[in-house]
């Protein structure tokens, strides 16, 4: 496995293990967010399908649940926190 291939199970493992976001695992792995998704949805797929399967339920929670973080986000920039 190369670099590449390597890199997309460590950050799927990140986000199964902290149920984190690809936000969230792009800032710990100090990469854009765009290099997270690509790897955990596009080439983990072909390098670890059962760890894709895994990764790909937390990313479909979070997407169900990111109008709900957004509005908490709003809420406190406006109170001031």
């Amino acid at each position: 496995m190369g670099n590449v291939e390597n890199r997309s199970v460590l950050l799927a493992q990140y986000i199964i293990e902290n149920k984190d976001t690809v936000r969230g695992a792009a800032k710990k792995f100090k990469v854009s967010k765009s290099t997270v998704h690509k790897d955990v949805s596009e080439r983990l797929k072909k390098v670890n399908p059962g760890l894709h399967a895994q990764v790909k339920k937390i990313l479909d929670i979070n997407k169900r649940e990111r109008h709900i973080r957004g509005g908490i986000a709003t809420r406190k920039k406006y109170k001031g926190e």
